[in-house]
């Protein structure tokens, strides 16, 4: 027996276009003391990464696949990484070869490390209602005149959207540079695309400029809203200000609300017209009446997914806001300034009210992989016995 592990040593999230490492080792357990101890033989190994999509029959219409059928998909000795899996495999990576032939004594064990470029062509890690897409890192081995074995690690990935280009984009030669570490630069060159990602990520949701909006129904003026930026990282909280005594109508009430929608294609949809699934992450509810101002704070889980688009479906973000308005005045509780006594206010037993409700689309952004790491599902190691 041969026990295989795989580990990812920086975590199970990582961004489109970073380099993935894995470290497998190989380890014959039996100790050379063991009466029964001999030494495995393991033909080859090979990584690859690949992703898997799957569409809900109920609410996605994928067009019919072809007949052709690959003629060594029913060989047992021939590497399939999504075999097992459901749905499609709609990205992979070439395979790397770990080695080939390799023998190990009892006790023994042996460390390979798999490296690749997480394809930025592909959609991120996304279980949605819809559509999911799941990604995988698979090791085969093989013994001989065996059947292969497959050890899978689930991984996440996030993908960076319509980032914009650095305005004074800095190459080696402008870069400022320290003549003293000339080595570390070197080293750190691979990393630079990475860093300069995240420094935009850092940039675009760092900016703040007040927007303001001015909260209306049928009867007049309900309140001003004031929110600082709209685009947000994942773990990042949402603020907002409602400002009621710039308005005209009382509001009894309200509560906000962090969405997301996930729409299908109008061409994969299974029936026309179909709804866009709407799915909540976190909900704020306050009573007001009364109150001159009022704020919340929504955060932004770190393990849901940024938005994005393919060709099937779309997720978009949004705020949803629900008010319940008085339909007449409110007369508010008067406290004399020499009373002495303890005054006590009943709010009225019956009031007429409104209700009506208003969305505030945002994007939200991938973060650090390394912050996502700390609250993801997965643990980024896995193992199997050959």
């Amino acid at each position: 027996m041969i026990e295989v592990v795989a580990s990812m040593a920086r975590g199970p999230v990582f961004l489109a276009g970073e380099v993935l490492e894995c470290l497998i080792t190989f380890t014959n357990p039996m100790s050379h003391l063991s009466t029964s101890a001999s030494s495995e033989m393991l033909a080859w190994a090979s990584a690859q990464i690949h992703c898997q999509f799957h569409a809900s029959e109920s609410r996605v219409a994928l067009p019919a696949q072809g007949t052709k059928q690959d003629v060594q998909a029913e060989s047992d000795t021939v590497l399939i990484p999504s075999r097992g899996e459901r749905g499609q495999c709609v990205l992979d990576t070439p395979p790397k070869i770990l080695f080939c032939d390799l023998r190990l004594d009892p006790g023994e064990s042996k460390t390979y490390t798999y490296s690749e470029v997480v394809p930025s062509d592909g959609p991120p890690s996304f279980r949605g209602q819809a559509v999911k897409y799941v990604y995988k890192l698979t090791i085969g081995c093989q013994r001989v005149n065996s059947p292969i074995k497959l050890l899978r690690v689930p991984f996440r990935v996030l993908v960076l959207h319509g980032m914009p280009e650095p305005p004074f984009p800095q190459d080696e030669e402008v870069a400022p540079s320290n003549p003293f570490l000339e080595e570390e630069e070197g080293s750190r060159r691979d990393t630079r695309p990475l860093e300069r990602a995240l420094d935009m990520l850092m940039i675009t949701t760092s900016r703040r400029c007040p927007y303001m909006f001015n909260i209306t129904n049928v009867r007049g003026k309900v309140a001003k809203f004031c929110i600082f930026k709209t685009v947000y990282r994942l773990g990042e909280d949402v603020i907002g200000t409602f400002m009621f005594s710039e308005g005209d109508i009382p509001c009894l009430q309200y509560s906000v609300s962090l969405q997301s929608e996930e729409e299908v294609q109008e061409l994969y949809q299974r029936r026309p017209g179909q709804a866009v699934s709407v799915t909540g992450h976190g909900r704020h509810v306050e009573s007001c009446l009364h109150t001159a101002s009022s704020h919340f704070s929504l955060p932004v889980p770190l393990n849901v997914t940024p938005g994005f688009t393919t060709d099937i479906v779309t997720l978009r973000w949004r705020l949803h806001f629900e008010f319940v308005t008085a339909r007449e005045p409110v007369e508010a509780p008067v406290v004399l300034q020499n009373q002495s006594e303890v005054t006590i206010w009943t709010g009225a037993e019956h009031v007429d009210v409104d209700t009506f409700s208003w969305d505030l689309p945002i994007k939200v952004l991938p973060t650090n992989p390394t912050l996502a790491s700390y609250v993801s599902q997965f643990t980024g190691t896995n193992s199997i016995n050959i």
